[in-house]
């Protein structure tokens, strides 16, 4: 039997591998995914920062804390003279609210969707324009069972957009469904919420006002390996890593943010008879 040499063996697998691998044999450093602030400090420690060219999934039922987060995050960005985009899936962004978290709209490109497949083809566009800091795409309103049905070619298509560039591709969902193409999976939870009385004797009115959320996130998947997923309350006792926000009532929306008009009823309401 005969013995080949180790130049003859590296020849041999250099030939049966080209075309896929290009030089398996040279030695390439590590190269770590930079990454971005959330703006929560909690959050930061729990997921290391947003991965640049890369895509994060955040998702949770409503009101588990998925908005504030997200405003958080525009906020930071636009502040860092970022430019951001917002693919709003169901026309459910509130710009009076976002500019209060500290969003500096001028820098934010906020369109307005109705159907899933507008916001399909709205983030193709946007991915494949380039420029942007930050994507996020809001799937929150749409009932599960449609965004489930998106194909995962369209998700290995939008990693495939925004890798090596300095794109953060943000995802927010009911469900978890980009699968193996998110480079950061986190899982919101609302675990309780804190209300205030509106008069001081609670006999004259039963009314309360929603004051504070308190919210969980769970990290199911991340660039850093590590043994077991860790948990972290976004609820701290210190004022910076605390997430909470208060409800305010807020006047007409201003002529730049009018939202479109509601269709007429089709068929007139009858006439009240006695």
């Amino acid at each position: 039997m005969s013995h080949k040499s180790a130049a003859a063996l590296r020849l041999e697998v250099e030939s049966a591998l080209a075309g896929r691998i290009a030089a398996p044999f040279q030695y390439r450093e590590q190269q770590f995914a930079e990454t971005a602030s959330t703006g929560i400090a909690a959050l930061d420690a729990l997921a290391h920062g947003l991965p640049r060219g890369a895509l994060t999934e955040i998702f949770g039922t409503a009101g588990s804390g998925k908005t504030s987060v997200l405003a958080a995050i525009l906020a930071l960005r636009t502040r860092a003279a970022e430019l951001c985009a917002l693919i709003d899936g169901r026309d459910a962004f509130d710009p009076l609210s976002a500019q209060a978290a500290g969003v500096q709209l001028h820098r934010l490109l906020w369109i307005r969707c109705r159907e899933l497949e507008q916001v399909l083809r709205a983030t193709d566009l946007l991915l494949q324009s380039g420029g942007f800091g930050l994507v996020a795409v809001d799937f929150s309103d749409f009932a599960p069972r449609h965004v489930r049905r998106i194909p995962l070619s369209v998700w290995f298509r939008w990693r495939r957009a925004v890798e090596n560039t300095r794109t953060i591709l943000l995802a927010l969902e009911q469900e978890s469904n980009a699968k193996t193409c998110a480079s950061l999976v986190l899982r919101m939870q609302a675990e309780a919420a804190c209300w205030s009385q509106t008069a001081p004797n609670s006999r004259l009115t039963e009314a309360r006002l929603l004051e504070s959320l308190r919210s969980g996130a769970e990290r199911l998947r991340s660039q850093k390996k590590e043994s077991l997923p860790r948990r972290v309350d976004l609820h701290r006792t210190a004022e910076e890593d605390s997430i909470r926000f208060a409800t305010q009532i807020a006047g007409p929306y201003e002529t730049q943010f009018q939202q479109p008009p509601r269709a007429k009823p089709k068929w007139p309401a009858r006439p009240y008879a006695p």
